[in-house]
This record gives C-alpha cells, sequence and structure tokens, in this order.
C-alpha cells in the first residue's frame, strides 16, 4: 500500500511566514542567532540568564526581535554562548544567493552513477549556503536510448515530480507507476531508479538534498 502523508499533520515552518519591516530586521537576526545558539548547547533561557545576569524578560525580548540589545549585553550573551560577538550578525550580514535558469538552458552534466540515455539537467546549485544543507535540481529526461537501472544509491533525501511519459519507478521493494503530476519522495540511500519506460519520452524533476560536509562549507 502506497503511504500518504496526513493532511492533519502540523508542519513547524509556514511556507507563508513574511520578516518584519526591514527596521527591525537587525533585531530579528541577532534575536534569531541567540535561540539558535543556545539551543545548540541545550540550555533554557532560564539557564542563559543565570549565566549573564540578563532577566528571562529581557532575553526573551532579544530572541523575538522585540528590543535592542546593548554591546554590554551581547558581549555578556557571547561569553555564555562560547562564540564570538560578531556571530550574532551573520544572519544579517550574510549575502543569499540565487539561481535563475532560463528554460532550455539547464547545465547538462553526468552526475556519477548516470547510465546511457539518461539526460540531467542541473537547475540550480549554491555552494556555501547558510542551511546547511546542499540541494541538487535537475531536470531528468528519458527516451528510447536509455537504459532502465533501478539500483541507483547516495545518501540524502530525494524527491521526484513527474512532467511527462511514465515511467514505473523502484524504491527499495516497491514499485510506483508514475504519471505526470505524480510525486515521490524518499530515503535516497535505498536502491531506487527507474524499473519500466512505460510512455517515452518521459521527463521528471528530481530535487536531490543532503548535508553539507566541511569541505563543502569550507569552500
Amino acid at each position: 500500500m502506497v503511504s500518504r502523508p496526513d493532511p492533519r499533520e502540523v508542519f513547524s515552518q509556514d511556507p507563508h511566514a513574511v520578516r518584519e519591516p526591514r527596521e527591525n530586521n537587525l533585531e530579528m537576526a541577532i534575536g534569531h542567532e541567540v535561540r539558535s545558539y543556545r539551543k545548540k548547547l541545550g540550555i533554557t533561557v532560564n539557564d542563559l540568564a543565570a549565566a549573564t545576569g540578563v532577566s528571562v524578560g529581557m532575553l526573551s525580548k532579544i530572541e523575538n526581535g522585540n528590543t535592542s540589545a546593548s554591546l554590554t549585553t551581547l558581549q555578556s550573551l557571547s561569553k555564555a554562548l562560547g562564540v564570538p560577538i560578531t556571530a550574532f550578525f551573520r544572519g544579517f550580514e550574510e549575502p543569499r544567493s540565487a539561481t535563475f535558469v532560463k528554460a532550455g538552458e539547464g547545465l547538462k552534466i553526468e552526475r556519477r552513477g548516470t547510465r546511457a540515455g539518461h539526460q540531467y539537467s542541473l537547475l540550480g546549485h549554491i555552494d556555501n549556503n547558510s542551511s546547511g544543507v546542499t540541494v541538487e535540481p535537475y531536470l531528468i529526461t528519458l527516451t528510447t536510448d536509455s537504459d532502465v537501472f533501478p539500483t541507483f544509491q547516495h545518501e540524502g533525501m530525494e524527491f521526484l515530480y513527474m512532467l511527462e511519459g511514465e515511467v514505473v519507478y523502484r524504491h527499495g521493494e516497491k514499485l510506483f507507476q508514475m504519471q505526470p503530476g505524480d510525486s515521490l519522495f524518499f530515503d535516497a540511500d535505498a536502491p531506487h531508479g527507474p524499473e519500466e519506460l512505460v510512455k517515452l519520452p518521459a521527463r521528471y524533476l528530481s530535487i536531490i538534498s543532503y548535508p553539507q560536509t566541511s569541505s563543502d562549507i569550507g569552500r
């Protein structure tokens, strides 16, 4: 039986969330970093208040971006959290990258494990991003020259969205009949790939994500 997501499930992120007005962005960025570093240490707001002498109420305002912390307060927070004071400004100062690809202009590549006739077009790539995750979006085209090869394996998660044609796609021991509009999301460490090419040409989006390594982040 094909597993389907529970529509009642509550996700942690709001896809329609917006930032505060520009004049409050610095406070929001600092607050986000303070909360992030605190949670990485596994300590509560009360713990941080005890370590810094800053009241719980003030810390809550700082973390929520509702007040401008003084330099003295930021110095106390940096010592308690074990990070340089400049770390609190990272989210505000770092540039954010985007990649735009015109129709038909994706970079044609030979990805590791690519089989004959599997055309991969890389639709975007951002090195050294702030999320800690590498994402590789591909447009994959299969034709009569394509091999079936249901044993790809690699790290991370993969999302497929069928655009054209029809294939039977294998993931582990399960088979999925994929037609335009169908999607499949899976752990890419299991053997996977097209098992049967039913209607060609077939095109689908493949979005692969996996944690950045230290070498990726340092590039």
